[in-house]
């Protein structure tokens, strides 16, 4: 019990996550002016095929398919009604073909049958898709929508919200809503661009650059990061 008030009591409050989120924004703004999410797509469409084709897979090979791809399948009618062997090999690059291709022509009877072909505006609606999960959602209604229902947790986000001291849930769920707690709301998509680059440029799960990084002094984590990455 003596060890829980202790820690209990050196937890920051909500109010001081706030401001720490705040200052966190405003260096990595800084440090990642070019910060956007990484999948080319040019409607909500396609974006929801690369996020379900960027599963497992670098999104530098989903822009490689999808270059062809796009120009291949223009609506949810295509992916529907597209010979499953064939739309395995087209996409096969990818990996895990045979259920991304499933999955893909799954989402587009979806689409067809309950949206009139159109990606829906809503988390509720488009988590309503088969395998539609909110990382997923929040990837379409911020980067196609500018909408901000949530805020996306990749491995990155995950990852650095633990270092920073954002967060001490281990489940992206409870991770995603300690984070809408203390980010405002119009920065919920901005925030998570900022730290997924800052994620892959500097703070790498394996050997994280703590003696470049701007958010060294705002990290409760560099001690016991630094001693790992220098065994």
């Amino acid at each position: 019990m003596a060890d829980e008030r202790v820690k209990t009591a050196l937890d920051p409050s909500e109010e001081e996550l706030k401001e720490k989120v705040l200052k966190i924004i405003d260096l990595l703004e800084k440090e990642h002016p070019d910060a956007k999410i990484a999948l080319k797509f040019s409607n909500p469409l396609e974006l929801l095929i690369a996020t379900i084709l960027a599963a497992q897979c670098t999104d530098e090979r989903v822009n490689e398919v999808t270059r062809t791809l796009f120009k291949k399948y223009r609506s949810a009618e295509d992916y529907a009604n597209a010979d499953l062997a064939v739309l395995e090999q087209d996409i096969k690059p990818t990996g895990y073909y045979r259920v991304k291709a499933r999955r893909i022509k799954e989402v587009c009877k979806a689409l067809i049958e309950k949206f009139n072909s159109e990606v829906p505006r809503s988390m509720e609606e488009l988590t309503s898709l088969p395998g539609v999960a909110r990382k997923t959602a929040n990837i379409v209604l911020t980067n196609a929508y500018g909408i901000n229902e949530g805020i996306i947790v990749d491995t990155h986000v995950l990852r650095l919200a633990k270092r920073l001291g954002l967060t001490q849930s281990k489940t992206r769920e409870k991770i995603e809503r300690d984070l809408m707690k203390i980010v405002p709301r119009e920065k919920w998509g901005r925030f998570a661009d900022l730290l997924i680059f800052h994620g892959r440029r500097v703070c790498n799960a394996r050997k994280p650059k703590c003696d470049i990084c701007v958010l060294r002094d705002l990290c409760p984590s560099k001690e016991t990061l630094n001693v790992q990455t220098s065994k």
